[in-house]
């Protein structure tokens, strides 16, 4: 075993704040990292990187690491397909068009899921709700979080399961890249690509295993085998298949706040342990590439 392994630091790769569809503020995250007792975290919100610069500011002043990063979403066969974003440059022009794209279409997507739900005769409206969430930027979740706390349905996941999750009446499809397309994106913009949650994708074995060779010939390094949903069975299984393809492992809570109030910082559901040296060999595989690039 190699020495870092007794470094007893524990991290969290996978977080989310209020840039995206989590509640707590990007600087407010190094704090909660410093309670929990993490060396470092990875900001990874949904199709943005807006966070990073005052969640860096702010771990910065606490020593807690922050590795910048991005959770991108994507669809294969059908399903969603998550890829998270390590280091990568938020000014790469490529990533900033694209994002800017997504960005845009969301913004339309409230507006039109809105209006349907109106239909249904949901009383509710784009201003209310950013009203509601002053600042936040609006997603599904905060629609299903307003129409809960206006006493509109019984519980969030009412929203999900009879209009706005997919397939529902209230639902906008959203503009779609490949799993593919996000590995490239990532890894353009001088980021370590790594297949998010990938027990979540439900995927048949074939099927699985084809996506990730598609992802690993792309250029995709690692996966997120140590996961808050996963069994004991899931991580193993995930490991081994990291392992037969020579991917590094990953592992992250998927923290949301209280959008995710099951979830805690570092720990999950209290079954995780995620140790530095998982970024440690994120770290080493980026330094190996520099050195390559600039012989």
């Amino acid at each position: 075993e190699p020495l870092f392994m007794n470094d007893p630091r524990l991290i969290d790769m996978h977080v989310h704040s209020c840039a995206s569809d989590g509640t707590f503020a990007p600087d407010a995250l190094a704090g909660e990292a410093k309670k929990a007792g993490l060396a470092a975290i990875a900001l990874t919100d949904h199709d943005t990187m807006d966070g990073v610069p005052s969640a860096k500011a702010a771990a910065d002043a606490l020593g807690i690491e922050l590795v910048p990063g991005i959770e991108l979403s994507t669809t294969y066969h059908g399903c969603e397909v998550h890829v998270l974003g390590y280091y990568l440059s938020p000014e790469h022009p490529p990533l900033k068009k694209k994002l800017q794209e997504f960005r845009d279409f969301r913004t339309t997507r409230n507006e039109r899921m809105a209006q349907k739900l109106r239909e249904e005769g949901f009383s509710l409206s784009m201003p209310q709700i950013r009203e509601h969430f002053p600042d936040s930027i609006l997603t599904r979740a905060h629609i299903a979080r307003f129409l809960y706390e206006t006493g509109q349905i019984p519980d969030i996941r009412t929203a999900f399961t009879q209009y706005i999750g997919e397939h529902c009446r209230c639902y906008i499809e959203r503009p779609k890249i490949s799993p593919v397309e996000a590995v490239r994106l990532i890894q353009n913009a001088g980021g370590l690509a790594v297949l998010a949650h990938p027990v979540l994708c439900g995927f048949p074995e074939p099927v699985f295993k084809q996506l990730i060779q598609e992802m690993k010939n792309a250029g995709m390094c690692g996966m997120e085998a140590v996961y808050s949903e996963n069994s004991p069975r899931d991580e193993r299984r995930m490991r081994q298949i990291a392992d037969a393809f020579g991917l590094l492992v990953s592992g992250g809570s998927d923290f949301h706040g209280a959008n995710k109030p099951q979830i805690h910082l570092g720990i999950g559901k209290g079954n995780l342990r995620i140790p530095y040296a998982f970024l440690q060999s994120f770290k080493d595989l980026r330094e190996n590439q520099k050195n390559t690039n600039t012989r």
